[in-house]
């Protein structure tokens, strides 16, 4: 079928929400996701069939094609028949590299169901938790495809009776991962089922798969997949490819059990817009109303050489049309559309205008970031922020080589940060650096060598170096910050932020854009006293800053310079100008100057700073390192190498599971340590070991290493060299 007919079978079925269904395809790496949104993309006549499997047409950066993997989210549309009626499906086909988690994290925001893929041989791995966690957060309902069903019968050489009992395993274990992650959805009918047709089993490379109504429809029972598979004849697997083709099983799953926008919205709407429940713009999101006002959420920004910045994202109500003038949360100004389409993989086609319900790409949003809500009606509360399962722990500073690319350097930097909000950007003044901190090793390689290829500007990168967080153990205070002009004294006192604060703060629970009551009732069960929970005026990442005062004049139109002084800090703490995490600051009493001339930014902000600085050294401030899970596959007489690696670089070795002749090490380890991990295993265990790894949070660091590493990187930023007392701040 031509792409323009398929152009104008998918214009067509836009405007019907209920013949839409938004997918992502998820799962842990190598584990077939691109494999099989080209067997989805044949299946719909786009691609010849014989080229599906190996062309991995999703996977169109070059550098995805010669590393094998995924590296950006690819939007396809496509249109299916089943029973008779053709159904419009807006596919992302997303990484399973840890180090682009982000992209899945985004990708879920703008689908209402995701067919979660699973090796038979290998199983769950930790990504695939991580992105089913991602799922349900974002209330974006699973179906399962378990792929390289074929590995189970040639490799392993199972007879009939034990395929069908490991099969069984893998739902079970998938099962309980969803009951322990929302109780809730699992038993409002969320759990996947083989005998009601939410499991399908298969194999990408080879076409076929299978599942229960295809069975009742088609009459090939489990035996006869054995026997096709053990078959010596090169035509039977083929044969088995024509009676129950891959994408037919795949996408008459996806029509029959997950959802369509007009009956998905209403639950997603609610887990992530937190408005006036009772507000027209409420009530046109969850029916998906075309003719009423635009609400736009941007999941992804890439950049076209031709087009300039395209944003694509999730429109839950209006219709966008070019020429609309629009605003974007965050910023004043109107923006206006000029183009609107859809993705065809690689390929942007242009279409006069696209209704609610639906994934659309669009030009001309110069002031949208990711996160961005886009709308028509001003003042509109906007969607929840996208929060990321890790955070950027590995740094390179990067350079141009030429001082003539140095300005252009500048712009591509904060381009490819606004591509990718996993990537933080800093340019660091007094040092005159351009900080690059990312999600590990491959994440700022693969950017680095995008900057070179498709931003023209060549650079060199130190090596990666990690990103430390800097906290306190005690607590301190109250501490005086004077300003220079000593007409205005700040006193606060400090001490670590409960756990619990922490954890619902990270999982964006709590915000400062909260309804006041709601936050301060949250904030008590996590154990924090009714007055601090009352008194809090900011949350900057995971610290916090509370006004204990009562009556003071003039703090009002003070406030915003004080809290720019905590954010300075917090940005960068007093030990070793790395960003704080789990303070929290309180303002116990503050001395302020009647005249507003003397109580400007140059006296406020320094004496707020300070009292801060002095603060967390006298509480005992010390440094954090990030850890990653590594879990390793190993055959057990390689084991040996594989521990030894492990514990030579300060890691744990959490659990051991022996299956068959191969052993699973569960381990973790600091970040620090595992740079030229990938070698070193390999030639510990003579290339057999298979290994990933996930974020796990950060830990204190040991006590004997921190002054050393405190004074390495303070010298590595160009401050003093010896470390800083509190009296030094004390005295200014």
């Amino acid at each position: 079928m031509a792409k323009d007919k398929m152009v104008d079978r998918v214009a067509t079925l836009m405007s019907e929400p209920k013949m839409i269904r938004n997918i992502g395809i998820v799962a842990h790496i190598d584990h077939g996701k691109t494999t099989l949104s080209d067997n989805l993309l044949a299946g719909a006549g786009m691609l010849s069939k014989e080229l599906a499997g190996n062309a991995c047409w999703t996977d169109s950066d070059e550098e995805e094609q010669a590393r094998g993997i995924t590296i950006d989210s690819a939007n396809v549309s496509m249109v299916h028949e089943y029973n008779g009626q053709e159904y419009l499906i807006n596919l992302i086909d997303t990484p399973g590299h840890v180090d682009f988690g982000g992209d899945v994290t985004r990708a879920m925001r703008a689908v209402d169901g995701a067919v979660v893929v699973i090796d038979a041989v290998e199983g769950t791995m930790p990504q695939t938790e991580t992105v089913l966690r991602q799922a349900l957060k974002e209330h974006v309902k699973p179906v399962l495809f378990i792929n390289k069903v074929d590995r189970l019968i040639n490799e392993l050489q199972v007879d009939g009776q034990e395929m069908q009992i490991r099969l069984g395993k893998l739902i079970d274990h998938v099962n309980k991962l969803i009951k322990g992650m929302n109780e809730e959805r699992y038993k409002a009918g969320w759990k996947v089922d083989a005998a009601e047709g939410t499991v399908a089993f298969g194999s990408a490379l080879y076409n076929w798969a299978i599942s229960v109504p295809m069975m009742q429809k088609t009459g090939v029972s489990f035996q006869q997949i054995y026997d096709y598979n053990k078959s010596e004849d090169p035509n039977s697997i083929r044969e088995l490819a024509d009676k129950c083709p891959l994408h037919e099983v795949l996408n008459d799953m996806v029509i029959r059990f997950l959802p369509s926008p007009l009956e998905a919205q209403e639950g997603r709407i609610s887990a992530i817009w937190h408005g006036d429940k009772t507000s027209p713009i409420y009530k046109s999101m969850i029916n998906a109303d075309p003719k009423a006002d635009l609400a736009f959420m941007v999941t992804d920004i890439t950049m076209d050489p031709h087009a300039g910045e395209v944003a694509t994202g999730r429109l839950f109500s209006g219709s966008l049309e070019r020429g609309m003038e629009v605003f974007v949360s965050g910023t004043s100004r109107k923006n206006r559309i000029q183009q609107v389409g859809v993705f065809m993989g690689p390929k942007r086609l242009e279409v006069e205008k696209i209704p609610a319900g639906n994934i659309a790409a669009v030009t001309g949003l110069r002031d949208a970031i990711v996160g961005s809500t886009v709308t028509t009606l001003e003042g509109m509360e906007p969607f929840e922020s996208i929060t990321h399962a890790s955070e950027p722990v590995v740094t390179v500073a990067v350079e141009a080589k030429h001082m003539k690319d140095l300005p252009k350097l500048v712009d591509v930097l904060r381009q490819v940060a606004k591509e990718d909000p996993t990537l933080k950007i800093t340019l660091d003044e007094e040092t005159g650096e351009h900080l690059m901190a990312g999600m590990g090793e491959l994440h700022l390689e693969v950017i680095a060598h995008r900057i070179e290829r498709d931003k023209g500007v060549e650079i060199t990168t130190t090596p990666p170096i990690v990103v430390y967080r800097e906290t306190i153990r005690g607590s301190a205070g109250p501490v005086e910050g004077k300003s220079p002009n000593r007409h205005n004294r700040f006193y606060v006192e400090i001490e670590p932020l409960e756990e619990g604060v922490r954890d619902l703060i990270k999982a964006g629970e709590i915000s400062m854009r909260m309804p006041e009551v709601e936050r301060r009732e949250k904030l008590m069960e996590a154990g924090l006293d009714k007055d601090e929970a009352k008194g809090i005026v900011d949350i900057f990442e995971s610290n916090v800053y509370i006004d204990m005062t009562k009556g003071i004049q003039h703090l009002n139109e003070t406030m915003e310079l004080i809290l720019e002084g905590f954010h300075e800090v917090m940005k960068g703490g007093p030990l070793s100008k790395e960003p704080c995490m789990g303070v929290k600051v309180k303002l116990m009493d503050a001395k302020l100057h009647e005249d507003a001339v003397h109580r400007g930014p140059a006296q406020v902000i320094p004496a707020s700073r300070q009292g801060i600085q002095a603060a967390m050294l006298m509480a005992d401030d010390t440094l954090l390192e990030p850890y990653q899970k590594v879990f390793i596959q190993v055959p057990q007489d390689q084991m040996g190498g594989a521990t030894k690696e492990i514990q030579g670089r300060r890691g744990i070795i959490i659990n051991m599971i022996a299956e068959g002749d191969m052993t699973i090490i569960e381990s973790r380890a600091p970040v620090s340590e595992l740079f030229g991990f990938a070698g070193d295993i390999r030639s510990a265990t003579e290339g057999r070991a298979m290994w990933s790894t996930e974020f796990a949070g950060f830990d204190t660091l040991p006590a004997n290493m921190t002054a050393e590493i405190v004074c390495g990187i303070r010298e590595r930023k160009g401050l003093k060299k010896e470390l800083p007392q509190a009296s030094d701040y004390l005295s200014m």
